[in-house]
């Protein structure tokens, strides 16, 4: 018998593959960029959601805190500087992100967002000393320091002795980087790879079944950093893109809207969440929240594949 709260499949193995689209015909568009207001708030209100009684339940609570900041901090910011067009142009015609982590600059509208987004969090209710403690930190540090934490984040190296100031700067960024990726051109985006976000690069957080109409049953990546969504093909590897060996783990007794995807080639996994079941769904806080499920495929060696940076340390 399994022991209670161990990762299940179905007597004889995998859980069996869903078919790719669900009841009516699915014509997705490939990618869909964000709305910052919108993506930030319903993550804020998820987190929230999720805190109560929650084993996490205290930093729940502080990553909603997190969220409503960075909805927050929006108004008011100066427009965000987009790359030449000459050269959104050819990212556009050879299927590369228009805006790369890679790029980044600390320029005056991130310097504007950053303490915009610690200034909202400031003032948020209920805030543990620890987390003024590093608001007041990365107020005080210095452009090489900032840039330093960024770099950090950008590249998932954040040092394990310093989260809490690397955990604000990656929230900066990701409002930084939505602005930047709700201003591109949706039609103009094409593939870049499965696990590589084609507006600015970043992996995956997770992948989601989507209800939508003319797009019921589809699959899409969230982005860990810009929140754009694109569509990839179900029942393989975003890791290696391998289609066998694929299967479906969950945790005994919990409902079967958050699995993991495992890979048998690379012994990998990304984290697929059944939105189509239930809205609330939202790709960083559930994944926040279903931490659980990745502490117990640890145990059984395999490899988390899904980038989120409120997750370091864990």
């Amino acid at each position: 018998m399994p022991r209670a709260g161990s990762p299940q499949l179905p007597p004889g193995g995998a859980v069996p593959p869903a078919p790719m689209n669900i009841g009516e015909a699915a014509d997705p568009p490939f990618a869909v960029l964000p709305d910052p207001a919108s993506l930030f708030g319903r993550r804020a209100a998820r987190f929230a959601e999720l805190a109560p009684e929650h084993p996490l339940e205290a930093y729940l609570r502080f990553l909603a805190s997190v969220a409503g900041a960075q909805r927050d901090c929006l108004d008011g910011l100066p427009e965000p500087v987009l790359p030449p067009p000459v050269e959104l142009e050819r990212a556009y015609t050879h299927s590369m992100p228009p805006v790369p982590f890679g790029r980044f600059e600390a320029d005056a509208v991130f310097d504007a967002t950053l303490t915009a987004f610690l200034d909202r969090l400031a003032v948020a209710d209920g805030l543990p000393q620890a987390s003024r403690d590093a608001i007041e930190g990365l107020r005080a540090a210095d452009a090489d320091a900032r840039r330093a934490m960024a770099d950090a984040v950008l590249v998932g190296s954040i040092p394990e002795d310093a989260v809490a100031p690397h955990v604000l700067m990656a929230a900066a960024l990701q409002v930084h980087f939505t602005r930047a990726a709700a201003r591109l051109d949706a039609s103009r985006l094409t593939p870049v790879a499965d696990a590589a976000c084609p507006s600015c690069g970043s992996g995956p957080v997770a992948s989601m079944i989507v209800g939508w109409p003319g797009a019921h049953g589809t699959r899409f990546c969230a982005c860990s950093m810009c929140g754009t969504l694109w569509n990839v093909v179900r029942i393989k590897c975003l890791l290696c893109g391998g289609v066998d060996g694929i299967a479906y783990h969950t945790i005994e007794g919990a409902p079967d809207v958050v699995k993991a995807e495992t890979c048998e080639q690379c012994h990998g996994y990304v984290k697929i969440l059944h939105q189509h079941k239930d809205t609330r769904l939202e790709s960083v806080a559930d994944d926040v929240g279903s931490l659980g499920l990745d502490l117990l495929l640890a145990e059984e060696d395999w490899v988390r594949g899904g980038a989120n940076p409120f997750l370091t340390g864990y």
